[in-house]
């Protein structure tokens, strides 16, 4: 059974004046939205200045350490002990109060225990830690 559309009828029913009013609308929306945000540009204000100001763009230094599969911390391709590690997670606390960023990668052979000690410093100094474990040869 096939329906048969009257063409006079479809088009009859299809207005398109709404969605003429809706386009214009918009483009009047954007077209002084645009010039406002230019006037906001425009305005001829003296800023202050500040003599050590740091870029706000700039991300926080990220600390990364390494563990091998015999368990040994490094930090910059350097080996360092657990004392060392955790002076360098207190002056890091110290320098961003907000919480220090510490990526930890550790070999899958590892020892458990080694990574859990680190993270356990870098809750104890209130570091914000990730840990990443992969096969070392990779």
């Amino acid at each position: 059974m096939t329906v048969r559309v009257k063409r006079g009828q479809v088009l009859g029913a299809l207005s398109l004046t709404p969605l003429i009013d809706v386009v214009f609308l918009l483009l009047i929306f954007f077209l002084v939205a645009s010039r406002l945000s230019q006037e906001d540009r425009e305005l001829d204000i003296p800023l202050p200045s500040a003599a050590n100001a740091a870029p706000m763009i700039a991300e926080p230094q990220e600390l990364i350490v390494n563990i091998d599969k015999e368990g040994a911390i490094f930090v910059n391709s350097r080996y360092i002990t657990d004392a060392e590690l955790e002076r360098m997670l207190r002056q890091a606390a110290v320098d961003h109060p907000s919480g220090p960023a510490v990526m930890i990668r550790a070999d899958r052979r590892v020892p458990l225990q080694t990574p859990v000690q680190v993270m356990d410093m870098c809750l104890k100094w209130g570091a914000v830690y990730s840990l990443s474990i992969a096969d070392e040869d990779s």
